[in-house]
């Protein structure tokens, strides 16, 4: 399969594949995405939760909910952030999964910053991306 992305955990215990390749590369500056990856944004994309498979590490897979009907989930035994969903709204069919997971390089898709108006006081964004509140 040409459309194959591959990703992983830091410790590899945790791996997973989807065909679905990113439109959309989202960079959130939401306080608990920052909280969630230690950085000043979190860089997601989104897939169909039936476009995702866990190949490996399951078991290893430990979920949070970080607000009402909002879940992250990340690998047990190294801490890396690996997903986020939520069971409400029109997205409740969708995943997203951590860009920084990927083990297939990722070129082309459209990228843009997300919920800047809570971005790190310290972070400036200085690249060229469409911004929204």
């Amino acid at each position: 399969m040409d459309n194959l992305l591959l990703g992983s955990c830091l410790c590899g215990a945790v791996h997973y594949q989807t065909c679905t390749p990113p439109k959309v590369v989202s960079h959130c500056h939401c306080s608990q995405c920052r909280k969630g990856h230690g950085a000043a944004f979190a860089s997601f994309f989104n897939v169909l939760r039936n476009d995702l498979e866990l190949t490996c590490g399951a078991e290893s897979l430990k979920s949070f909910e970080s607000s009402e009907s909002v879940l992250r989930q990340f690998c047990g035994e190294c801490g890396s952030s690996l997903f986020w969903s939520t069971s409400k709204g029109p997205y409740a069919d969708w995943i997203s999964i951590a860009m920084g997971t990927l083990d297939t390089p990722v070129t082309g898709a459209k990228q843009k910053h997300i919920c800047v108006a809570s971005k790190a006081m310290w972070h400036d964004i200085s690249d060229h991306w469409p911004q929204h509140p």
